[in-house]
């Protein structure tokens, strides 16, 4: 019998288009729209507006930001191909061998960076502003491992930026309703500090991280990171100018969801995608109020 609100597929299913790479089918695209559904419960608890980001970030912008000193492994390029290859390319070439020419842009690694961006020399008051956004991010992995570690995938974020006080209590929001979730879902999360911090691993702000940590995930039963609570203090408000009124660089922090990994942990927590999905059919019709 089919989930209702899907369809079935013909024999076989889906081929999934190379390494790191994934078509997910009807089920799995409810379970992944109805978790995101529910994830924008932390984005109507604190009236985060829901904004859509830039699909490409400028290589320059980035380097301001130090992603390369901190992540030159991750960098997804956008680049075109030649005036040169063009005529081969008409002609019925391969194009696997025709040159590319980089555009100098980077597909999103992450959510967060484009809306920070898009902020650069704001004044964002001093109540501070908060911002929702779901994107498609991308990076190059050392290896794949199917829902667990793509190549591309969904990630929500909710993003703070003002005081210091206002980005401590961003994440304390975020961190418990993470912890509600996953209750209300049957999830069984552990808590642990990350190690990949948006600063540069042998400066000074990676020996103050070490005393200071930045960054907690939330990872399913096999390990699996699914949610992570990011505190940058005003590392980039300092970088891009934005100021929080009087309080001078903003502050900023992120709750992030990378939304194929809860997937994956509600089908390790609850065996089958049909039964994961009738657990969020029912977390969704039991919601809390905002």
């Amino acid at each position: 019998m089919s989930t209702p609100g899907t369809t079935a597929l013909p024999d076989g299913g889906l081929k999934n288009p190379g390494a790191g790479l994934i078509t997910l089918d009807p089920v799995h695209t409810a379970l992944l729209r109805g978790l995101d559904d529910l994830l924008t419960g932390l984005a109507a608890r604190l009236a985060a507006p829901e904004v859509t980001g830039p699909p490409l970030l400028s290589v320059d912008s980035l380097a301001r930001l130090d992603f390369f000193r901190n992540f030159p492994h991750l960098g997804v390029s956008a680049g075109r191909f030649t005036p040169e290859a063009l005529d081969g390319l008409a002609a019925g070439e391969e194009p696997g061998g025709l040159p590319l020419t980089p555009t100098g842009y980077l597909l999103p690694s992450a959510t967060c960076y484009g809306l920070l961006l898009s902020l650069e020399g704001r004044d964002v008051g001093e109540g501070g502003l908060r911002l929702s956004a779901a994107g498609r991010c991308f990076r190059n992995e050392t290896h794949y491992d199917g829902l667990r570690r793509l190549w591309g995938f969904h990630m929500r974020e909710v993003l703070y930026l003002g005081t210091k006080q206002g980005a401590v209590e961003h994440l304390e929001s975020g961190a418990g309703f993470v912890g509600e979730l996953a209750d209300r879902l049957g999830l069984a999360l552990t808590r642990a500090t990350a190690d990949d911090p948006f600063y540069d691993k042998g400066g000074s702000r990676a020996r103050l991280m070490a005393l200071d940590p930045v960054k907690h995930e939330f990872s399913a039963p096999d390990g699996t990171a699914i949610a992570s609570v990011n505190r940058h203090r005003n590392f980039f408000g300092e970088r891009l100018g934005i100021r929080a009124g009087s309080h001078g660089p903003a502050y900023s922090a992120c709750v992030a969801f990378g939304v194929e990994r809860w997937v994956h942990a509600m089908i390790l927590a609850h065996g089958t995608p049909e039964a994961a999905l009738d657990r969020v059919r029912d977390a969704a019709r039991t919601r809390p109020p905002a």
